[in-house]
């Protein structure tokens, strides 16, 4: 079980189970929450790969310091995006299968995924205002070519 996701809403503790099926709400106002979670080379699959919302793969690894800037923004884009984006985290070091199917040769490297296909992709930190442009960019495109 994951740890608690306090609601921006009404600011309640919640519970998101990793593999939840579609989006996550509050149990208490029906806000939608912010949807963050680790993966590895045994749950990847499970967590991004079927996820039925657009999914945000992190790849980054601890020693990484564009990686450990980039992360906070990544965290923002999980609140700012709620209801309509997964954040998937993978550390490469503990996961060198993903990182391999993903040629992971550069990190920090965001992937986007629908349907389980990368749909985008951004390697290297980039400033806050671009990265969180480039995700909201490519959700707007990509639910308009979905409906």
């Amino acid at each position: 079980m994951s740890d608690p996701v306090s609601c921006p809403q009404c600011g309640r503790a919640n519970r998101i189970p990793p593999t939840a099926a579609g989006s996550p709400r509050c149990g208490h106002c029906r806000a939608p929450l912010p949807w963050i979670v680790d993966a590895d080379d045994q749950d990847f699959a499970d967590l991004a790969e079927r996820a039925r919302l657009p999914v945000l793969v992190d790849l980054w690894a601890a020693w990484c310091g564009p990686c450990r800037m980039v992360a906070p923004v990544v965290e923002r884009a999980a609140r700012e995006y709620a209801g309509r984006l997964k954040v998937v985290k993978v550390d490469v070091d503990r996961s060198p299968s993903v990182a391999a199917r993903y040629d992971a040769r550069s990190i920090p490297m965001l992937l986007l995924l629908r349907d389980g296909r990368v749909v985008a992709r951004q390697v290297g930190a980039v400033p806050a205002d671009r990265l969180l442009a480039w995700i909201g960019a490519e959700l707007a495109g990509r639910d308009a070519a979905h409906r």
